[in-house]
């Protein structure tokens, strides 16, 4: 061979991975196969092989690396293997093939692997190799610039043996701010690594056969979960689980419903978050910092008194959850994690006949938001004291009981109101007086009930914004607004949101003690402005 030639091939070389390097920002990844065997054993034999002559990349990488290419192993989850050395075998049809190194063993614990070559200018990854089992269709997972397979509609994704591939995930995310991730099962394994850059305000759908999760991303620490479990971000796994109770903890809560008188409408499913680190270390999420929507399917259809329900093992009692119910399903939302269901339940009282507030303690009573004071007797007109009402709204909300807290003097551990009332505390519901007490005992006045339930309102995302003149004006119509004492902004909300009502066409009398009933109402009100119930 003439000299010419040499340079004239050598030229024609560099021209090309000249015109490639262009493409690398455009089209980052090439098309790489592996034909071969996942044995049963961990043995993973073959060879992988570019597609030099329908890939310009290809071309670049079987010209750069006719000897020997490094390629890293990956589970399917996204986990890394290890990085084994390929030697290059053959060159037919277009395609250069690198035989993989013999007596190539692998974990027992990984189902499907793949193989990604990167020399940090491109990269390739291979199609999924599954053990024992034929490789599906589709080619590569990532070439030519998109995933194969492709999520559904672009931002869905099929959890593989209960994880999901952390590449898919990534890319997916890169593109939406809402990822679905459909589940076989009842358990998914999702890689923190492919969270980390997610825009903010992403959530991920994960979507099983018993009920699906909304998890928004930004609702997750995950640098404090990686050290919870003595593990880095990139080695940490999010495991959600919603399993349908059976056996005898399916009996209990049905023995719950029956207790009061209810009649179950979906299974009992146990949502649950975990993060699992390297070592298996665990940490469980059990709450949020936010409401956070969940749907259970119903299995017929339901009354207009449904709802849905939390189960609390300790205690075998049920108690209200915020949310709406369908022909179909229940969509609820609340900040932390249980074992959740959808109930009917008609109550009613003795004393309510005909009363003007007959039709909202019924609806509460019924959705286990209020109780009687006895079975039978709901005493609308009695007077309520301030921890009485701190119970109602808090159950309103669906909000944990905070026990031990020391947000007031006069309240104490062992005070029935001890948990609800630093539940209130906790969420900004209700405040103390000046020298430190919060007076449980003590009858809630109109004004306090104003200044609760908009607090409320507004802690379920309900939104009323009023000017100081906005104020002055609401407040205007009513002829003894001047005896309100300190809640001018907050009784001028609930009238402007329709929270609350005058008690003649002329007066509010916020300093007049409020009714059971009026209490009903006014909780009533409130969350059907939010869509907390129907």
């Amino acid at each position: 061979m003439s000299k010419q030639t040499i340079l004239r091939k050598t030229s024609t070389l560099l021209a090309v991975l000249l015109f490639v390097s262009l493409l690398v920002p455009v089209m980052a990844s090439a098309a790489v196969y592996f034909t071969g065997s996942f044995q049963s054993n961990g043995t993973v034999s073959g060879q992988v092989y570019f597609d030099d002559e329908g890939d310009l990349v290809g071309q670049a990488v079987y010209a750069l690396n006719k000897g020997d290419v490094q390629l890293a192993v990956y589970g399917n989850d996204g986990t890394f293997i290890d990085v084994i050395t390929v030697t290059y075998a053959s060159y037919k049809d277009g395609k250069s093939y690198y035989q993989l190194p013999a007596g190539l063993v692998l974990s027992s614990v990984y189902d499907s692997v793949y193989f990604k070559y990167d020399d940090g200018n491109i990269f390739s990854v291979s199609n999924v190799v599954y053990r024992d089992k034929p490789n599906p269709p589709g080619g590569c997972i990532y070439c030519g610039g998109g995933w194969s397979p492709t999520p559904n509609d672009g931002n869905t994704i099929d959890a593989v043996n209960g994880t999901v591939d952390t590449y898919i995930l990534k890319t997916a995310l890169e593109k939406y701010t809402e990822v679905t991730i459909k589940v076989t099962g009842d358990t998914v394994s999702i890689p923190a690594s492919a969270l980390v850059d997610a825009k903010a305000g992403s959530i991920l759908h994960i979507v099983t056969d018993h009920g699906s999760y909304s998890l928004p991303l930004d609702a997750l620490d995950l640098d404090a979960l990686a050290q919870a479990t003595g593990s880095d971000v990139d080695d940490l796994k999010i495991v959600v689980e919603i399993k349908k109770l059976t056996g005898s903890e399916a009996d209990a809560v049905a023995d719950a419903i029956e207790a009061i008188g209810g009649k179950a409408l979906a299974d009992a499913v146990d949502f649950s978050i975990t993060a699992v680190g390297k070592d298996g270390k665990e940490a469980a999420i059990d709450t949020f910092d936010r409401y956070v929507k969940r749907n259970i399917p119903l299995n017929e259809k339901p009354s207009k008194t449904a709802t849905a329900v939390l189960y609390n093992p300790d205690t075998n009692a049920l108690s209200f959850v915020p949310g709406l119910v369908s022909d179909t399903e229940a969509v609820f939302w609340r900040t932390g994690n249980s074992v959740y269901t959808v109930i009917e339940r008609s109550k009613t009282f003795d004393d309510i006949d005909a009363h003007w507030a007959q039709s909202y303690i019924e609806q509460l009573a019924s959705k286990l938001i209020i109780d009687g004071v006895t079975d039978t007797a709901f005493q609308p007109d009695r007077n309520i004291t301030r921890a009485e009402f701190a119970a109602l709204v808090v159950r309103s909300l669906g909000l944990t009981s905070v026990t031990g807290s020391t947000y007031f003097d006069d309240v104490d551990s062992s005070d029935w109101f001890d948990g609800v009332v630093g539940a209130a505390a906790k969420a900004g519901i209700v405040d103390g007086y000046e020298d430190g007490t919060f007076r449980p005992n003590a009858q809630i006045t109109r004004e306090e009930l104003a200044a609760m339930v908009v607090r409320a309102y507004e802690y379920a995302g309900g939104e009323v914004s009023l000017s100081s003149s906005e104020v002055k004006q609401v407040l205007s119509k009513w002829s003894d607004a001047d005896r309100i004492v300190w809640g001018h902004e907050e009784v001028a909300k609930a009238v402007a949101a329709g929270l609350m009502d005058g008690m003649t066409t002329t007066t509010l009398e916020t300093y007049g003690q409020a009714t059971r009933a009026q209490t009903a109402a006014m909780l009533k009100r409130y969350l059907s402005e939010v869509n907390f119930i129907d």
